[in-house]
């Protein structure tokens, strides 16, 4: 991508992750060439889905040619992909020696350390979340133990083989997929039952065992993703994933759920502000985001939609401010800084009395926005 490679020799960052990039001493550059001058060759490589959501391996095997056809004798390739097990070995290893004429384990050796990060966060950043590490024999997995530990001070995790590394990060995002898949159903029940699903959660929470997690709605190019990878891998074994896919169901239909309580709440169609269209809070990243679902769903059935992000970049949606209102309603759907620092009393005074103010992240202030004569509903 040449045109990012100019934004980061530029010392620009599209994702806002890394702060003064000028400062540091790394070259860019698009000519594969320089892939043989070195010794460790790290791909962290985009792992899609299709629009039939099975797994997409193209830029990783893509990335893998380029890099067969580059790498020097004796090369490290990592891959940090989330793939499911025996990607690196089985599919990127002979796509190596294919494009190489190498022999992978005597003139080139692979290595898989997935990536980790959690956009957004400036706490737990980078160097501050274990790293898992494996190469395909001991030598492998020492050198890269010592090139990771050299930055990630919160420790390496030397994983036995890469498989195990593999496996390791795929069900790391599919167990939070499926946490939040749990709380989502049980907010579904809570809107039959009508009862307040944060009550319940507070109610259950007070045990020390609990484990803590919200409703909402998944998207991003992880969580809503992996999964995937694991059900592809199941399916090669043999084998079904009846939990996995059921999560995944859930979660996929909470953003019709969403849309299917406002029309019914508003009477039909009618005006509606979207507030927010990435996948997840102060990050500019739309990637799979459920906003877009939303957004596309209210159209559907007639609604006047615009929407607002102070993050995102411009797309294919209608912009909208506070200030285009009244509005029938307002969804309230990521919980960006802005939105936070802005309180409920704004959107009251954007919404039409008696219109709706759909607060998905249960950040609102209920109580002022019932005495104001608006409708407040949540997960």
């Amino acid at each position: 991508n040449q045109e990012r490679i100019k934004e980061l020799i530029e010392g620009i960052d599209r994702t806002n992750e890394v702060e003064d990039i000028s400062s540091v001493s790394i070259n860019f550059a698009t000519d594969p060439a320089v892939i043989g001058e070195a010794d460790i060759v790290i791909l962290a490589i985009p792992t899609p889905i299709d629009d039939n959501k099975k797994p997409d391996l193209t830029a990783v095997q893509k990335a893998s040619e380029t890099v067969g056809k580059n790498m020097k004798k004796g090369s490290i390739v990592v891959y940090e992909s989330t793939v499911y097990p025996g990607t690196t070995e089985e599919i990127c290893g002979s796509i190596l020696e294919k494009e190489s004429g190498m022999q992978c384990g005597k003139d080139f050796f692979l290595g898989y350390s997935p990536e980790r990060v959690n956009p957004g966060d400036k706490e737990h950043t980078i160097d501050k979340i274990t790293k898992i590490v494996a190469g395909q024999d001991e030598k492998t997995t020492d050198t890269l133990c010592d090139l990771y530990g050299s930055v990630v001070t919160a420790g390496i995790h030397r994983a036995p083989n890469i498989k195990t590394a593999e496996m390791g990060k795929a069900i790391e995002n599919a167990q939070r997929d499926l946490n939040i898949a749990f709380v989502n159903e049980v907010a579904l029940m809570c809107h039959k039952i009508g009862i307040d699903t944060t009550d319940v959660l507070d109610a259950a929470g007070t045990k020390w065992n609990f484990l803590k997690f919200q409703p909402g709605l998944v998207g991003g190019h992880c969580i809503g993703v992996d999964p995937y990878y694991l059900v592809e891998k199941a399916e090669q074994l043999g084998m079904q994933t009846h939990v996995i896919s059921a999560g995944r169901a859930v979660n996929d239909k909470m953003a019709q759920m969403v849309t299917e309580e406002v029309i019914e709440s508003i009477g039909g169609n009618g005006k509606v502000l979207v507030m927010g269209l990435t996948f997840k809070e102060d990050i500019p990243d739309t990637r799979n985001s459920q906003s877009f679902a939303v957004v596309k769903a209210l159209q559907s059935a007639g609604c006047d939609v615009l929407a607002h992000d102070p993050e995102a970049p411009n797309g294919d949606v209608s912009r909208g401010e506070l200030s285009d209102g009244p509005f029938d309603a307002i969804i309230l759907l990521v919980k960006h800084k802005e939105y936070l620092d802005l309180g409920s009393e704004a959107l009251i005074d954007a919404t039409k009395e008696g219109g709706v103010i759909y607060d998905v992240k249960n950040v609102l202030d209920k109580d002022k926005i019932l005495a104001s004569g608006r409708k407040y509903l949540a997960l």
